[in-house]
């Protein structure tokens, strides 16, 4: 999977952008020039929204009504992708037929991105994880994404029914358990899927992380409510707590909860490890994720490593790069471009960004 052309239009910093890319891209300047919208403008045409976490309207440029962002795909075909965003709402498109969910668009195009702040996936809470699992596994299951939606939709209800019983007194559980049922089931295939998906992470981490770093050790632990139960036994468990759930209004056990601890030689790495271990760790789950993307679609996606060398040796630098498939679109924004190798850099399209404007580079100047 490539991206071959790219066009923004009021999009953050850039008014009006036009340009082409290759396989290896390095896009170079100082902080705050304009590296990371150039980027972001990739991964939202791909998934719709910012890495960044921030409302869509964010992305318009200062008294501009709209943005658009365009982009022609290779998979199979050369496709024509489109998302318009405006104040009240967005519109996507491919080869100019409007998409009209979300979930169908979701998945035409695969990102795997590692940014400065992924270490959350670490550091933060389960939700942040959980979010992180959602995004990687919907790229590569269309089903997945569905499935999500509409458990959430049967949590929202079951937990406002639980209000109702509270408030109301109400004992009658025959909606409850109708409720009940479709979580189960919902959340049953989503476990599986997540499930699955760690397992085979799992499969590949332990040998990347030791390619970057020379240290053995590394796994994902997966934890979730639904482990080891089957259905029959899963709805007992529901009607355990029933009273617990009235009481508080809301579903206290379900996938909903689920989590991955990351750990070295059986520690946590949140807990015990060092800020590199935790940045390597993420690096080693992104490739692996690489990885599964190539097993189960017959591709890779398109990879960006955003701001990826900053407080990295350049031997850890090395075997990152030493990872990447010549297959891969890869897109590498830094502010040092010494410490890619010549190698690279001499089979790379060359993209400088200062004071927001973008030039195309033959050669960099700034190498001896």
């Amino acid at each position: 999977m490539k991206i071959h052309h790219l066009k923004l239009l009021n999009f953050r910093t850039y008014e009006r952008l036009d340009i082409d890319f290759g396989n290896y891209n390095i896009i170079y300047g100082n902080n705050g020039e304009g590296k990371t919208n150039l980027i972001e403008g990739i991964y939202v045409l791909a998934l719709t929204k910012s890495f960044r976490g921030t409302v869509d309207k964010v992305l318009i440029m200062n008294n501009k009504d709209f943005t658009k962002i365009e982009g022609r795909i290779e998979n199979e075909y050369l496709d024509d992708y489109k998302i318009v965003i405006k104040q009240n709402g967005k519109n996507v498109m491919i080869n100019n037929n409007s998409i009209h969910k979300l979930s169908d668009y979701i998945s035409k195009i695969n990102i795997v991105l590692f940014n400065p702040d992924d270490l959350k996936i670490i550091k933060d809470t389960p939700n942040t994880r959980r979010k992180n699992l959602n995004l990687d596994i919907s790229q590569i299951d269309n089903s997945y994404l569905k499935n999500l939606n509409n458990y959430n939709k049967v949590l929202k209800q079951r937990n406002m029914y639980l209000k109702t019983m509270y408030y109301n007194g109400n004992k009658s559980a025959n909606y409850l358990d109708v409720l009940t049922s479709k979580l189960v089931d919902l959340g049953k295939v989503i476990y599986e899927s997540r499930k699955d998906f760690v397992y085979m992470v799992n499969d590949i981490i332990k040998d990347v992380y030791k390619s970057i770093t020379g240290s053995d050790g590394l796994s994902i632990i997966f934890k979730s409510d639904y482990d080891g139960l089957n259905r029959e036994e899963l709805i007992d468990r529901y009607k355990e707590i029933q009273e617990k759930d009235i009481m508080f209004g809301k579903t206290n056990i379900g996938i909903h909860h689920d989590d991955i601890v990351f750990k070295i030689n059986d520690k946590s790495i949140k807990d015990y490890g060092s800020e590199g271990q935790q940045k390597n760790a993420v690096i080693a789950y992104k490739f692996a994720v690489l990885n599964i993307f190539k097993k189960i679609k017959g591709t890779y996606p398109i990879f960006i490593l955003d701001d990826l060398f900053s407080e990295l040796d350049r031997s850890k630098i090395d075997n990152i790069l030493n990872l990447i498939d010549d297959d891969v679109q890869t897109f590498i924004t830094t502010t040092e471009i010494d410490k890619i190798k010549q190698q690279i850099v001499d089979k790379s399209k060359l993209i400088k960004i200062s004071k927001g404007i973008i030039r195309e580079v033959n050669n960099y100047e700034g190498r001896v």
